[in-house]
């Protein structure tokens, strides 16, 4: 599946023939640079524009549009040429965009020539730039990467060719803008944000682009999973300018209007003052599900719910922000109210302070009144949106997995827990984390405080059952080594039943033989066809293993040889789960499993470790850098995640099944005979 990139980050290309999809809000222009090992360009022959589209080994299109492809075939390349940059440009006169930041984010995808996805970037953070360098494919010791660049210049083209070292930039651009003035076409512009502004600017603020994933022990980014920039998006749909008397605009970024026509509740009333203006309540428009862009249902619908998350994000940033305010202002006016001491004789300070606490009220009321009208249209766009997901997006308890057949491919992405907020307890976003994995997962079995706001006793998994009853009571130890493990055989039957007979497989490690009966589900079905590697030299006997495949599969991609592999070599993807970690690790077990975290999701090794860092304290700092390499998931709700736009500290809960329910063996059932029913040689 195609990786998802942030600014500045890399990705391996392991063919010469290619297409890179671009879609934009409106039209604009594509082109490629060639440049020499320091990128810089030797002439205008080294530029394919509209004006000239076809240099060697590479076709960009012969016009401004919303949509464009650009074919590169970087084996007929010229031997000098190290560097191919895809910039877009907007097209200048007018009716034209004043820049990138006035239209929805452009996105790039890097896909093979039938159309299979290899990556995307979705090139966030821009303002008055009107040009910009998007990705760029480079050659680095023989082999080509992907780079997400997203570099914007707000002098256009001129500024960015003189910037790649282009003799005669500006000559140039001006030939280009000259060669596709008969082709522009204003009628499809970006809306001036001057001419109307945002209803409730707060609810939607300037979004930053995010940067690499961080790690603290209390609180991680959500940047890299469901928040940050994800999959190419079709071009939005321009809108035009929100109708007189709304009183909220939900237009998404990258969501068209059949989700963001109106409000499912209709507005509260205006204030006195404003009363008898505008054209009254919009009338509500049912939510749809799969109405985001995308290129398939799938992707529309990942799309979808990562514009909920967004939505739920800024409408709760901008209610806490409202609130903040309220209580700023009402200290204020409080304090000057006793300030004077003449006041203090009469009346006048209570009747300063009740006006304060009224106004005050009076604020929150007015916030929270916008923020149940945004809840209510997320909730009624949840109840669409939630049964239509398929099995690797959906609930354990939804319905669909009733009919769960074995792909035939791996999906784009896999869901692995729920989020909320404690402004919304009721409303659930899909935590969905794209494949295949860019980090290993550590299921946390150490204790934390756990959140009490929002339960459900119907799905509280961190609830233990005492003679038939739930309690509040904290889980012990032994409870929470218990979760943690179930949790983890979640997730892999999760991973398991997201791809193909045969493409993917699992082991295990367990030094102490102490994780038996929580394995049951896979060991049962024949999911985990081997027993898990129990002490010292099971534990070194599978390490070596993963690490010579990681070694193998490395050099055969480096130097395009995958045809070279050993014949024995297991094509499927591999998860290995490490039960109680770090018991039984020697110090190189340890360097090894540092090795395959780093290395190993590149080439399809993942590591999911059930652990207590608290445990692997008398390593020391060692063991930092491998706790910052995985995402760490906890078995009982926790606030340790966070978006990468305001900061909030979502709620996450584990995607464990009902209780007492036997979905999870059903599904594991099918993957097992799958797998016999495609390769009779593993019954």
């Amino acid at each position: 599946m195609a990786a998802e990139l942030v600014r500045g980050q890399n990705h391996p290309l392991d063919r010469t023939r290619v297409e890179i999809r671009i879609a934009a809000d409106g039209p604009v222009l594509a082109g490629v640079t060639l440049g020499d090992e320091q990128g810089r360009l030797s002439g205008a022959e080294a530029v394919a524009h509209p004006g000239a589209p076809r240099r060697a080994g590479v076709e960009v299109p012969s016009g401004p549009a919303a949509v464009q492809r650009i074919t590169v075939d970087l084996g007929a390349l010229p031997g000098a040429v190290h560097r191919v940059s895809v910039l877009l440009a907007l097209p200048v006169g007018p009716g034209a965009p004043r820049g990138f930041g006035a239209a929805a984010a452009p996105s790039v995808a890097v896909t093979t020539p039938d159309g299979i996805p290899l990556a995307g970037y979705t090139v966030t953070g821009l303002g008055p730039e009107s040009a910009l360098v998007a990705v760029e494919l480079y050659r680095r010791q023989g082999a080509w990467r992907i780079r997400a660049v997203g570099q914007g210049y707000a002098g256009g083209l001129a500024e960015l060719l003189r910037d790649q070292g282009l003799p005669g930039a500006a000559e140039l651009a001006a030939r280009i803008e000259e060669a596709t003035g008969t082709s522009r076409a204003p009628a499809v512009a970006a809306p001036d944000p001057s001419a109307a502004p945002d209803p409730v600017p707060a609810i939607r603020p300037e979004r930053p682009a995010p940067g690499p994933t961080t790690f603290a022990p209390e609180t991680e980014s959500l940047a890299g999973a469901l928040g940050a920039p994800g999959a190419p998006d079709a071009p939005a749909v321009d809108l035009g300018a929100p109708p007189a008397g709304a009183r909220l605009d939900y237009r998404h970024p990258r969501r068209p209007a059949a989700s963001a026509a109106a409000p499912v509740a209709p507005p509260a009333p205006a204030p006195p003052a404003a009363a008898g203006g505008g054209d009254g309540p919009v009338a509500p428009v049912a939510p749809v599900a799969g109405d985001a862009n995308g290129w398939s249902m799938e992707e529309r619908l990942y799309n979808q719910v990562r514009g909920m998350f967004e939505d739920l994000a800024r409408s709760v940033a901008a209610y806490r922000g409202a609130a903040g305010f309220a209580a700023s202002r009402l200290e204020r006016e409080l304090d000057e109210a006793l300030a004077d001491p003449r006041a203090r004789l009469g009346g006048a300070t209570e009747a300063a302070r009740v006006a304060a606490r009224d106004r005050h009220a009076d604020l929150i009321g007015r916030a929270r009144a916008v923020l149940d009208r945004d809840l209510a249209q997320l909730a009624a766009e949840s109840e669409v949106v939630e049964p239509a997901l398929p099995p690797a997006l959906a609930r354990w308890d939804n319905p669909v997995w009733h009919a769960y057949e074995v792909p035939r491919q791996p999906p784009m992405a896999v869901r692995l827990g729920d989020l909320h907020l404690p402004e919304a307890p009721e409303l659930r976003i899909p935590l969905l984390v794209r494949l295949p994995l860019e980090r290993g997962l550590w299921i946390d079995s150490g204790p934390g405080p756990y959140p009490r706001a929002g339960r459900d006793p119907e799905r509280e998994f961190g609830r233990r059952e005492l003679g038939g009853a739930l309690t509040d009571a904290a889980p012990d130890e032994a409870e929470l080594g218990r979760l943690a493990l179930e949790t983890a055989v979640a997730v892999a039957a999760r991973l398991l039943a997201a791809h193909p007979p045969g493409g993917y497989a699992v082991q295990v490690l367990d030094p102490a033989g102490s994780a038996g009966p929580a394995l049951a589900p896979l060991r049962e079905s024949g999911a985990l066809p081997e027993p898990p590697a129990a002490g010292a030299r099971g534990v070194a006997a599978v390490l070596e293993a993963l690490t010579r495949r990681v070694d193998l599969l490395q050099m055969a991609v480096r130097h395009r040889a995958t045809e070279a592999l050993p014949p024995e070599l297991d094509p499927a993807e591999q998860l290995l789960i490490v039960h109680d970690f770090p018991h039984g690790f020697d110090d190189r077990a340890l360097n090894q499993l540092r090795y395959l975290a780093d290395e190993g999701p590149a080439v399809g090794v993942h590591l999911m470790l059930v652990a207590d860092r608290s445990r692997a304290r008398e390593y020391g700092p060692v063991l930092d850098p491998l706790w910052r390499a995985l995402l760490r998931l906890t078995p009982v709700p926790d606030t340790h995640l966070a978006d990468p736009w305001v900061g909030h500290a979502w709620i996450y809960e584990p995607p464990l099944a009902p209780r007492r329910s036997e979905v999870i063996r059903r599904v594991l059932d099918r993957v097992a005979e799958a797998r016999r029913a495609a390769d009779p040689q593993t019954g």
